[in-house]
């Protein structure tokens, strides 16, 4: 009896420990072991109250304090403290708790305001493992989840963002057992934010079942709209709901999402949004960017040292504006066409300027932030005065690096197709083109009609091979060095036009004033250009008809988008009456004029001299504009003829190193 009594005492005892314990004397053994813990001062400045006596036991702490990690005060001293909270209550399930599960019935917080910070570096204050941990947020079963009066300041330096707004959750009274409401409100990086998620009441929540909600966030011109269901409550690692995202811009998506997303006009695409651990899938996409439709599918993967996306995506018709938004060019905006109202204002200000190359300032550091592969097809092509049927490429970014491998436009007649390398990891970018333009045709590119005949036709081969340093496609052209060559080996142009390249005043108004659809050969024209300092300047121009040859020099300023060249062209027939007089071409790109020099005039004399001193170089040249098609073209066959009318034929060893590089 006395071992029994002795026990009740015992028993009895520590229920009268408990019951007059003063649980505040643990606040400072709970202070320091969390602060050992999270590497940060925390503290619990207020009265500890514990209730253990229930299967569901509840305990509160008022003035609770997480203090900033020392790197935090070092990158911004006025970062204060990373959390400061009244109060919180948290209650949780002892039963499930035995089996592994982690259910709670009751968490609040009190007017917690909440300071969080990430460096450039990706080192954020909310982590506290490895400083480049980004995993999704999982949290318990919550049955009853409640903020009052939430504040809370996000300043992500690695993306760029602020927010700084206010958090409230709460569950609101319905006729079907009310509902659960998450909501923050504020301004992100200075433009109006609201995110509102909902949910049917938390009572019955447990982890094995799925819990179904409806988001929708505006931060801006941004609007996203989402329904789905966490799989498990609350592992954010692990949802699955259909999307829609519209907006201005889908580059503006990067506060939100931490992606590299290209310029775009306005945009609204949808799909189903899956996300497992750190892959999210996006599939089935569909919507529109701009005037033209996307299609196809792309994956997320992060919790890399770069997030790294991977997309699939088509296009039944695209408008050829909407491509120009990729390299920072403004959207047309003629009537019809899809823009934002800040692309409006840039492409009035393109048009009052008489600017062709767009000076959009490339955003290297996001470049610098991510890794993709894309694969994206244009069925059709709607490009006003362009005979442009069909777009393809292949992207990559690699640890800065963003190469365009290959790059293909589908004429009616004709491809171009390339290279493009942008190495985004020095201060300055620098880029690199090389692009050939084969199997054309000279009638879809210039499409004047004589007659119901275009007025030149023939075959057209070209190349372009570039160098150039700038954060924006203006700047890096300015810099640029390489060669830019367009050859038509042959071909037929009516007469009239001919006779007018010398300016023979006499047959060609008078073949023209006529209406005759007498035509001619072009045995050659050749444009070809040394690029150095973003200064196109001619090696040769030369176009040789079957009744002129007009040779010119001039050059092609990139930096200012001028063009001043000179045209002189001799007959190569007697002509009874003749004014030969040469032809300028100057100005921008957009509005170049076309003048007369009458300062000189041309004689007749001298073509076969001319002939030999032009056609061994630009024989020369074909081998870099294209391979096996100089056997078959008349600019070969000057070489003969230039012979036969006694010119000297000579090759020049720097023109033969030049193509052969």
């Amino acid at each position: 009896m006395i071992g029994i009594g002795s026990a009740l005492a015992l028993v009895a005892a520590i229920i009268a420990f408990l019951v007059i314990f003063d649980w505040n004397w643990l606040r400072g053994p709970l202070g320091r072991y969390a602060s050992a813990e999270m590497q940060r001062e925390v503290a619990i400045t207020g009265d500890l109250r514990v209730h253990p006596w229930s299967f569901s036991p509840k305990a509160e702490a008022y003035g609770v304090r997480i203090g900033q990690p020392a790197w935090a005060k070092r990158v911004d001293p006025a970062a204060g403290q990373m959390v400061q909270v009244q109060r919180i209550a948290v209650q949780i399930k002892i039963l499930p708790l035995l089996r592994g599960e982690v259910i709670l019935p009751f968490l609040a917080l009190d007017k917690p305001d909440v300071r969080l910070l990430r460096d450039k570096d990706g080192k954020a204050n909310w982590t506290f493992g490895a400083p480049t941990s980004d995993k999704p947020l999982k949290l318990p079963a919550i049955q009853r989840f409640v903020i009052n009066e939430g504040e809370l300041r996000l300043d992500d330096r690695q993306r760029g963002a602020l927010f700084v707004g206010t958090v409230n959750a709460q569950e609101h009274a319905g006729q079907r057992g009310g509902r659960f409401v998450l909501e923050g409100k504020g301004a992100l990086n200075r433009a109006d934010f609201l995110a509102q998620i909902t949910g049917g009441p938390l009572l019955n929540i447990t982890p094995n079942r799925p819990y179904p909600f409806d988001a929708e966030v505006r931060a801006g011109s941004t609007h996203i709209l989402a329904k789905g269901q966490v799989t498990k409550p609350f592992d954010l690692a692990r949802f699955e709901t259909q999307l829609t995202v519209s907006g201005a811009d889908l580059n503006r998506l990067h506060d939100l999402t931490g992606l590299t997303l290209p310029n775009t006009p306005p945009y609204r695409v949808s799909g189903r949004l899956v996300r497992k651990g750190q892959r999210s899938d996006f599939e089935t996409l569909s919507g529109r960017i701009g005037d033209s439709d996307i299609r196809g599918d792309l994956f997320v993967l992060t919790g890399r040292e770069r997030p790294y996306l991977e997309a699939d995506l088509r296009s039944k018709r695209l408008d050829f504006d909407d491509l120009g938004s990729l390299v920072g060019a403004a959207p047309a905006t003629g009537r019809g066409e899809t823009a934002s109202a800040g692309q409006k204002i840039e492409a009035a200000q393109r048009d009052a300027t008489q600017r062709l190359l767009p000076d959009a300032t490339l955003q290297v550091e996001r470049v610098r932030a991510m890794d993709a592969k894309v694969s994206y097809r244009a069925d059709t092509v709607n490009a006003p005065n362009l005979p442009l049927r069909k777009v393809s490429l292949e992207l990559a970014l690699d640890k800065g690096v963003l190469t365009l491998d290959p790059l293909a436009f589908t004429f009616s007649r004709g491809d171009l197709r390339g290279k493009v390398r942008l190495d985004a990891r020095p201060a300055t970018p620098r880029t690199d083109l090389d692009v050939r333009l084969t199997n054309a045709r000279l009638e879809d590119f210039i499409p004047i009609q004589s007659e119901g005949k275009p007025a030149i036709s023939g075959p057209v081969m070209a190349r372009a091979k570039l160098s150039g340093v700038g954060n924006s496609v203006h700047r890096a052209a300015a810099s640029a060095d390489g060669e830019v060559t367009l050859v038509a080996p042959r071909g037929q142009i009516r007469q009239a036009f001919a006779e007018l390249l010398g300016v023979n005043a006499s047959k060609g108004l008078i073949l023209l004033l006529s209406k005759s659809d007498k035509e001619t050969a072009v045995r050659c024209a050749v444009a070809d250009f040394s690029v150095k300092n973003g200064v196109m300047t001619t090696n040769h121009l030369v176009a040789d008809t079957g009744v002129v040859l007009a040779k010119g020099r001039g050059e092609i300023n990139l930096e200012t988008e001028r063009m001043n060249f000179r045209i002189e062209g001799d007959s190569k027939k007697p002509r009874l009456m003749r004014l030969f007089i040469p032809i300028t071409v100057k100005g921008p790109f957009l509005a170049p004029k076309i003048g007369l020099d009458p300062s000189k005039a041309v004689g007749q004399g001298g073509v076969a001299a001319a002939l030999g001193s032009i056609i061994n170089p630009i024989a020369a040249l074909l081998p870099f504009v294209t391979t096996g098609e100089a056997k078959d073209a008349d600019c070969a066959g000057l070489v003969s003829d230039a012979r036969q009318q006694g010119a000297p034929v000579k090759v020049s060893q720097t023109t033969l190193a030049k193509v052969k590089k």
